[in-house]
């Protein structure tokens, strides 16, 4: 019994579960599980047949609820701070960085190792400095080396740009007094056009829908428009606060509904309808799905526990679950029959939890808590 509870003090987290919101916390835990089921195909070998079944993108998910999350934080520093200036967009800044570039840094560098030494079989000429500067999708697609970084770097020049963008956008209009939530909302719908348009313009070129989701939909200048939608939801949210209510249910079944033809599309592959819808649509049913979550308050307490849990880590499980975990498997333990693929599978969900809640105990926590510390006066 001593040897156990020191095993579960060890992986123990002790969240504050009152200041919480379940709903978005199960929602954040459902898109972190779908990303490790998707990564986790990987071990998947033609003899075996795991029973893959399609899942809504947990990816897209991930970046509406983000837009969503740092739309209320951004709304909330944007009506308290008259001038909006740079100290509050640092301030933000520093807040965010704390939190998403010290894991970010550390699991490069173990990436960087895994890689030189021959621990996965991933081309080390693939590295480069851009990658330290989130700017290996800036502009064009990658493969291979650090493959799941594309989506932190879309995240965190959105981080970046957007409150530029508020602020010029505030420091422009207040003379003609127009009200905040109009130049937040008009600031939301450029970080939303521009990109959908841009992206629509690139469907035309003769590309087919496979090399389309490869090379266009992991680009930051492309997919910006995911996380605007979630800056929407919060826009609705906090100006129209009884109508995200009481349109929740009906929210939702919408959104389950075009969940479902997402997964199981009406369209002809490589036309261009299909590429829009492909990358639009997924996007307009996360949000959807948001007002029924965000009233969720209870649940039995073991699935509180559970999914909170995972809610907390899915940063953590999002930067080692693919290349330090299951590209290692892969690399180096060939799968030989069922039973054998089977064991690797839960090994894989062992290791993506164990590792990923001992790096956001001891080290992403951690660096988090120093975040009231540190403010630019």
């Amino acid at each position: 019994m001593f040897v156990i509870r020191k095993i579960r003090a060890l992986f123990s987290l002790k969240p504050n579960y009152e200041n919480r919101v379940f709903g978005l916390d199960l929602l954040r835990a459902l898109a972190i599980i779908f990303v490790v089921i998707q990564h986790g195909e990987m071990l998947e070998k033609a003899t075996i047949g795991f029973p893959w079944i399609p899942l809504i993108d947990g990816v897209e998910l991930f970046f509406v609820l983000s837009g969503f999350l740092i739309g209320g934080i951004l709304i909330k520093l944007f009506e308290s701070d008259e001038s909006f200036g740079v100290k509050t967009i640092a301030n933000f800044w520093v807040r965010r960085w704390l939190r998403t570039l010290p894991c970010y840094y550390l699991v490069l560098i173990l990436n960087i190792i895994v890689v030189y030494f021959g621990i996965i079989k991933e081309d080390f000429s693939q590295f480069n400095w851009k990658f330290f500067l989130f700017l290996q999708n800036l502009y064009d697609g990658f493969n291979g080396f650090f493959w799941e970084s594309w989506s932190l770097s879309v995240e965190e020049w959105f981080y970046l740009l957007f409150p530029i963008g508020l602020g010029i956008a505030h420091f422009c209009l207040r003379k003609f007094n127009i009200k905040k939530r109009t130049v937040f909302l008009m600031a939301t719908f450029t970080f939303f056009l521009i990109p959908f348009l841009a992206l629509s313009y690139r469907a035309w070129k003769d590309m087919n829908q496979f090399w389309f989701g490869i090379k266009m939909l992991k680009i930051v200048i492309y997919r910006i428009d995911s996380i605007a939608l979630g800056l929407f939801a919060a826009f609705v949210k906090y100006w129209h606060s009884t109508f995200w209510f009481r349109s929740r249910k009906f929210s939702f079944i919408i959104g389950i509904i075009i969940t479902i033809v997402i997964l199981h599309p009406p369209l002809a592959q490589d036309t261009i309808l299909t590429k829009i819808f492909s990358n639009f649509f997924p996007g307009i049913g996360c949000v959807l799905l948001l007002p029924m979550f965000d009233t969720i308050k209870k649940a039995p307490e073991i699935i509180v526990k559970i999914f909170t849990h995972i809610s907390l880590i899915s940063y953590s499980i999002y930067l080692v679950n693919m290349a330090l975990v299951a590209e290692v498997i892969t690399t180096n333990f060939p799968t030989k029959d069922p039973f054998f693929a089977w064991s690797l599978y839960g090994i894989y969900w062992f290791a993506v939890l164990v590792f990923s809640t001992l790096l956001y105990k001891y080290y992403e926590k951690p660096i988090m808590d120093l975040r009231d510390h540190w403010k630019i006066q």
